[in-house]
């Protein structure tokens, strides 16, 4: 029935024989039976065509829709579920009557406390003699929302994203939030699948390059905030003002979405799981405007 539902057809689960009705076998003690109106009838049973093959009495995928995505990261799951819980947005969960879906904001909680061990340990290892400041910079801006939805952004994430109908027609699959948290839910499917040394390896493809250019680029030491100030100020403008646009999320991961304005104009917007996150690559932003404009 999800399936049908993401495809625009509505469809219950029924028993009797009436008519309009697909039945798919799923287990040796009887089968489902799914009633869709008449008019999609042949619509219905060409997607769940593609999508099926009856081996005895098992229902099996003829494809993996999901290979593409693990040539990409490098890892090839054992249980396929885990990634598709993984990739599953609340939106989607919310939309199923079934009540068998489930989202993943409790990978995505796991999947960001193995990012931050995984992430610190590199940090330990490689740069020994960086104080604790300096390692902390450099990880805040790896594990960024904004960075975790580049790296997303790299290996297709938003393709895969399995959302509501109402988040796909708003561009779920593009927003930096959606794309870091489906990130962070990817990192605890492999860790859950394969153990820490998978998910370390991954991360390591994913993340060590933007480890190293953090240790030896000026974000350790550059106070964006600071060079924006600095900037308006040599071109004659007042002070920036920093304001809170929204906030989204539990809790427990609440984001905060943070513009940068000076004299009523928007210069730069950026979304952080911490206040000072989003203000320092809001006025990163803004900077990169001035520069562009200059």
């Amino acid at each position: 029935m999800a399936l049908l539902d993401s495809h625009g057809i509505a469809s219950f689960r029924i028993s009797g024989h009436p008519q309009a009705i697909w039945p798919m076998v799923v287990n040796p003690l009887g089968e489902i039976r799914v009633a869709v109106a008449s008019e999609v009838g042949d619509a219905a049973r060409r997607i769940i065509d593609s999508h099926r093959e009856d081996v005895g009495s098992r229902v099996v995928r003829l494809r993996d829709e999901f290979d593409d995505l693990q040539r990409r990261i490098g890892y090839r799951f054992a249980d396929r579920g885990l990634l598709e819980h993984a990739l599953t947005h609340k939106s989607r969960a919310a939309e199923d009557a079934s009540g068998g879906v489930f989202d993943n904001e409790s990978l995505e909680f796991l999947g960001d406390a193995v990012l931050g061990l995984v992430v610190a340990e590199a940090l330990f290892r490689r740069f020994p003699d960086y104080t604790e400041g300096q390692k902390s910079k450099i990880k805040a801006s790896v594990v960024s929302t904004h960075s975790l939805a580049r790296h997303a952004e790299q290996i297709r994430l938003g393709e895969h994203l399995l959302l509501g109908r109402g988040e796909e027609k708003t561009g779920g699959r593009f927003k930096q939030a959606l794309l870091a948290d489906g990130y962070e839910a990817l990192i605890a499917a492999i860790y859950l699948d394969g153990g820490l040394p998978a998910a370390a390896g991954f991360l390591e493809r994913e993340l060590g390059e933007a480890i190293d250019a953090g240790a030896q680029q000026d974000v350790v030491g550059r106070d964006y905030k600071s060079a924006l100030q600095e900037r308006l100020q040599a071109l004659g403008h007042g002070l920036p003002e920093y304001r809170l646009a929204s906030t989204a999320g539990p809790d427990h991961r609440k984001l905060f979405t943070i513009e940068v304005v000076v004299a009523g104009d928007v210069l730069g917007s950026a979304t952080g799981r911490a206040k000072k996150e989003a203000e320092q690559e809001a006025a990163r932003l803004a900077l990169a405007r001035l520069e562009g404009n200059a």
